[in-house]
């Protein structure tokens, strides 16, 4: 079963510009397959998570992910802005459900640490470390970079794919104790 391929969808939600990122993983290699980006920044909200649905839904047509990596929401300081990104997040997520896929969840500090070994590396230490692990001779997009760390960081443990023991433990700041 380790020479099994999987592939795995990731995708960073935005309401400005949703990345996604296709990997496959065979046993312990990481092979890239696609990525790229959404992106609605005119319209009206509904029209918007529309295009995000839609767009999503097609790669998933296209690309038949067996799983479904996401980012989770953070809190930022302004409430309207996570409001919209939990929306256009609820729209990526619909996309995976409406084709009968199990989404897994992940913090951006477990992404960090599961892609670069930092949970608070920056944003282009994450675009370095895709293209390394990927082999990419270019480096993505911002958004389509933090697509791939989020499917990344599901193929290095997530979901029972070399998931870790967590019987008596709790997450705390992204972290087991």
């Amino acid at each position: 079963m380790s020479g099994d391929k999987i592939r795995i969808l990731g995708i960073d939600p935005g309401l400005r510009i949703t990345g996604f990122g296709v990997i496959d993983k065979i046993g312990s290699n990481l092979t890239y397959v696609s990525s790229g980006s959404v992106k609605t920044f005119e319209g009206e909200l509904p029209s918007r998570l529309k295009l995000i649905l839609d767009n999503l839904s097609e790669v998933i047509t296209q690309y038949q992910p067996e799983h479904v990596a996401i980012e989770q929401v953070f809190v930022n300081i302004n409430p309207q802005s996570t409001l919209l990104l939990g929306q256009a997040r609820g729209a990526a997520i619909c996309a995976a459900v409406m084709n009968d896929l199990i989404v897994a969840e992940y913090t951006a500090l477990q992404i960090k640490q599961a892609v670069v070994g930092n949970g608070h590396a920056k944003k282009d230490q994450v675009q370095e470390m895709v293209m390394r692990l990927l082999n990419l001779v270019g480096s993505p997009s911002a958004d389509a970079a933090d697509a791939l760390a989020c499917a990344i960081c599901h193929a290095h443990g997530g979901m029972g794919l070399g998931k870790i023991a967590t019987t008596g433990y709790r997450m705390k700041r992204g972290r087991l104790v």
